[in-house]
């Protein structure tokens, strides 16, 4: 009896650890996007368009994939014509809109820089809310927002004074604002939508609709014999398909559902602290004090963000 005790105990302790074990490796994957997008553009003359496409190449048969797995059970919700409307529109601004923007930014501005820019949507988020909702805030809310934009005004003042390229450095930091922009106008739009047809379902057929804008734009703007880039190309577009893309949507969704949005989005505080060290390690980018004091006051402030009742799903570009 007791071994029967202590076997229970093991399993359910498992199962406890296993929500924050799915959110805190689907982040990582996330987080590795930024990295191996600017490993693609220093191995080979690639451009954002013919990057984005092949990600989305290597990923939207596992997309498809997801979409008829949760479209199985007897009791899915059935999808009508306003879902498909609203998953155009989500699609295109959240998926396609949104990464392209980001892979664009990439080019000019470091990865370290790019995911800071980016983890400040859920501030963007909550100004939305106000703007267009009148939501009221608390003062909570307005002193996080104070610490998020101080700390990225920080780190920009900083890396604007070591660039070589000024230009490039305010094209890239605007590139991924308004990427992260974006990203929360698709936020803000989404939440009915994936309360009726679930996260899983949602997330792929918005991936699939971006998927098709994208290879839209890359069959108008370039060769088709643009995809036969490099082999190393290839190899790095396949990596970020399946983990920082396919895999941890998932596992963020898994993660979602065991252990909640808040404390999931609590864990994704981590995706900027992954990056920073990941920059350092792989493209041996620099970090000084003031770029840690600034990701910290902005970590800061988007923490005081999500820690509210109706917390943003965090599931990232």
């Amino acid at each position: 009896m007791p071994a029967a005790s202590d076997a229970d105990r093991i399993a359910t302790a498992r199962v406890s650890l296993a929500g924050p074990a799915f959110a805190v490796i689907g982040i990582l994957g996330f987080s590795f996007k930024a990295i191996l997008i600017k490993l693609a553009y220093s191995w080979a003359p690639i451009d954002a368009v013919t990057l984005l496409a092949l990600r989305l190449i290597y990923s939207a048969p596992f997309f498809a994939l997801m979409a008829w797995w949760a479209s199985k059970p007897s009791d899915a919700e059935p999808m009508r014509r306003r879902d498909w409307m609203a998953i155009l529109w989500l699609g295109f601004i959240g998926y396609y809109l949104a990464s392209l923007l980001d892979f664009m930014g990439l080019q000019y501005i470091t990865a370290s820089l790019e995911r800071l820019v980016l983890f400040l949507y859920p501030t963007m988020v909550v100004l939305l809310s106000v703007a267009l909702f009148r939501t009221r805030v608390g003062g909570r809310i307005w002193i996080a927002l104070v610490l998020s934009y101080a700390g990225i005004l920080l780190v920009f003042e900083h890396d604007l004074l070591v660039t070589s390229d000024t230009h490039g450095f305010w094209l890239g930091g605007a590139l991924v604002f308004a990427g992260a922009f974006c990203y929360a106008l698709y936020l803000v739009g989404a939440g009915p939508v994936i309360a009726r047809l679930g996260s899983l379902r949602f997330i792929a057929w918005a991936m699939l609709t971006s998927a098709v804008f994208v290879m839209v734009q890359f069959l108008l703007t370039r060769p088709l014999a643009a995809l036969a880039a490099p082999a190393s190309i290839q190899v790095l577009s396949l990596v970020m398909a399946l983990f920082s893309t396919v895999l941890p949507t998932f596992l963020v969704a898994e993660a979602i559902k065991r252990i909640g949005a808040n404390r999931t989005s609590l864990i994704g505080s981590l995706g900027p602290v992954f990056t920073i060290w990941l920059g350092w390690w792989i493209l041996g980018e620099a970090v000084h004090w003031i770029q840690l004091l600034g990701a910290a006051l902005v970590l800061s402030g988007v923490t005081l963000v999500t820690m509210k009742p109706a917390s943003v799903h965090r599931l990232s570009l």
